[in-house]
């Protein structure tokens, strides 16, 4: 590749990267920090092999989305709708809307708890402080600031691959079980590991990486939707490669919880954790106190970056499916409804958090709610990425395919494996 090319290519892969590295770090939010602790104080780094297989599996299916919303030039729900009944529809972005105002109540308790571990405060306080701080960014602040803030939140993260070094940990056995396989042997190990797949592969990010994208062209001025369909060789490419150093970059993070925990928690037999206080709490006798309050602010800093996610996944889900004016990018009275949903969902969020939820709990069921769900929807996800008429004569390659055709396998094969055994 000549020079000048070539540092055209760079400065274009520079400015594309966002929406595959926001929705990458999306997936590492309150659940799946949870999710990822109770595998690694339960089962100790037995499940660490998952790290590594759900990498490719998860970028799939993220570039499978991306593509959709590139070439078709609307998000999820609107590609679904033309393919598939209503009713169906409607069953997937109600459950959706369960699922996810569900995360997002034990997201902040998850947030105001660890908060309260740093401050002393009571946590409910937290609760409503960190809604009504979330609300009014996404409500205030068009997409292009939105997708700023949330790329410098992303940096949160970093927290537990330090933490993890700083704990100190058994290299050899790590890598050991990073490579080799072990499969569950009980009904609650298979419901960790269908908890897992359903954190990382998890139904509001299908949505919110479709319409991040349709999102980055009207920001890019292509206001209709004839104007937005379609997507170039490069563009594509570079989305791709977006895609992938988020899915990495998660993927890393949910090593390192795992690794932490079980290096601290599991191998000091502290195996029941069910508060995110109680996880830092417990780190704390065994890794320091500089250790436990790096966990405590990740989960803080990441619950900024998830909880918008949820809520804009949801919002757009139901506006397409009803027609609704939508986007970041307009005002609170130009998409009323649209907006209406995503504070109903972080109002109902919040009123969750006064009924005394377990929010650990309620994190580790929202994920197992979509280990089972996701594969119902990623078979949809299938059959429009190979409809050639939908996808604008640029359908999912066959490798793409085939991989996230596994992956759906794979999802059922976990969930009913889950029930039988």
């Amino acid at each position: 590749m000549p020079a000048l090319a070539r540092s055209r290519w760079i400065r274009s892969l520079l400015k594309s990267l966002g929406p595959g590295i926001i929705t990458g770090a999306a997936d590492d939010d309150p659940s799946g920090i949870a999710t990822y602790s109770i595998a690694g104080a339960q089962l100790g780094t037995k499940l660490l092999w998952t790290a590594l297989l759900t990498w490719p599996l998860v970028a799939a299916v993220q570039m499978m989305c991306a593509r959709i919303g590139q070439v078709t030039g609307q998000g999820l729900a609107g590609n679904i709708k033309q393919r598939f009944p209503r009713w169906l529809l409607l069953a997937f972005v109600v459950a959706l809307l369960a699922a996810n105002t569900i995360n997002m109540a034990a997201d902040l308790a998850g947030m105001a708890d660890a908060a309260a571990m740093l401050s002393g405060i009571m946590p409910h306080w937290f609760v409503v402080l960190f809604a009504l701080l979330i609300s009014w960014a996404t409500v205030r602040l068009r997409y292009r600031q939105i997708a700023s803030v949330l790329k410098w939140l992303v940096l949160a993260l970093f927290a537990y691959p330090i933490t993890a070094f700083v704990v100190g940990v058994d290299w050899g056995q790590a890598l050991h079980d990073t490579v080799v396989t072990s499969m569950p042997q009980s009904r609650g190990e298979w419901a960790t590991l269908v908890a897992i797949l359903g954190t990382t592969i998890s139904p509001y990010l299908f949505f919110w990486q479709t319409s991040e994208e349709v999102e980055e062209a009207k920001s890019a001025g292509q206001s209709s939707l004839a104007l937005r369909r379609g997507a170039t060789s490069e563009e594509l490419q570079l989305r791709n490669i977006d895609v992938g150093v988020g899915a990495f970059f998660s993927n890393m993070v949910m090593f390192f919880i795992i690794l932490t925990t079980a290096a601290t928690l599991n191998k000091h037999g502290i195996t029941n954790i069910e508060t995110s206080r109680q996880a830092a709490e417990a780190l704390r006798p065994f890794a320091g106190r500089f250790a436990a309050t790096l966990f405590t602010l990740g989960i803080v800093g990441v619950g900024f970056l998830a909880i918008p996610t949820l809520a804009g996944s949801t919002a757009y889900a139901f506006a397409e499916t009803f027609g609704w004016r939508q986007g970041l990018n307009k005002k609170l009275w130009q998409a009323r409804w649209f907006y209406a949903l995503i504070l109903a969902s972080s109002a109902v969020a919040v009123v969750l958090n006064f009924t005394g939820i377990n929010p650990l709990k309620a994190l580790y069921w929202t994920a197992v709610i979509n280990g089972l769900l996701a594969p119902f929807l990623l078979v949809a996800i299938l059959i429009v990425a190979a409809d050639s008429k939908l996808m604008q004569g640029q359908p999912s390659s066959r490798f793409g395919w085939i991989v996230v055709a596994l992956t759906t396998v794979a999802m059922f094969v976990a969930g009913v494996a889950m029930f039988v055994l």
